[in-house]
């Protein structure tokens, strides 16, 4: 009996799923381009879809707090966001803090996230984590079993794997939401 109730409050729940409650998941991003980013979030920003970050989300990824209204993203207890200065190569091949592109990427950033980065020296070359309580207390918690939404490697694999970007979670995985 628990399952057929189970399995018709799932079916219920997806049939209220519309294109306008798409759900995008971010999760081991390491960021990039500035520009394709920038890109990339503006299409997430006119659509509508609600941001879930559960993981890494490191350099141009954390454009995405600027780009989509505060109130369409939530954070995991995995949420891990990496903040470091803007940088181009250099004439000898080495990278170089590009001032100009470091301030146009840190007036991105909410207020509560600049006075954070700002706290700790702003952007430098040495990449800088926003995580746990602090972020949490920033952003509103995601209520979904992220661990089920995508299986996780472990160890050496895991740091190793290639970026991957916005995914969506499993339709099972919402319908295991809490009201």
């Amino acid at each position: 009996m628990k399952f057929v109730t189970g399995l018709l409050a799932a079916f219920l729940l997806l049939a209220g799923v519309s294109a306008s409650h798409a759900v995008v998941r971010i999760a081991d991003d390491r960021g990039g381009r500035i520009g394709t980013y920038v890109d990339k979030y503006q299409d997430l920003r006119t659509s509508g879809e609600e941001v879930i970050i559960d993981g890494l989300c490191a350099s141009a990824c954390t454009i995405i707090l600027g780009a989509v209204p505060h109130d369409r993203i939530c954070v995991t207890s995995h949420a891990n966001l990496g903040f470091h200065a803007a940088w181009d190569f250099g004439a000898n091949g080495r990278a170089i803090t590009n001032p100009e592109a470091t301030q146009m990427l840190y007036s991105m950033y909410p207020s509560a996230v600049k006075h954070w980065i700002a706290a700790r020296g702003g952007l430098t070359p040495r990449m800088i984590f926003l995580r746990g309580k602090q972020l949490m207390s920033m952003y509103k918690p995601c209520y979904l079993d992220a661990q089920a939404a995508v299986p996780r490697q472990s160890g050496h694999q895991e740091r190793n794997s290639a970026p991957h970007d916005v995914t969506a979670p499993d339709r099972a995985v919402l319908a295991r939401q809490p009201d």
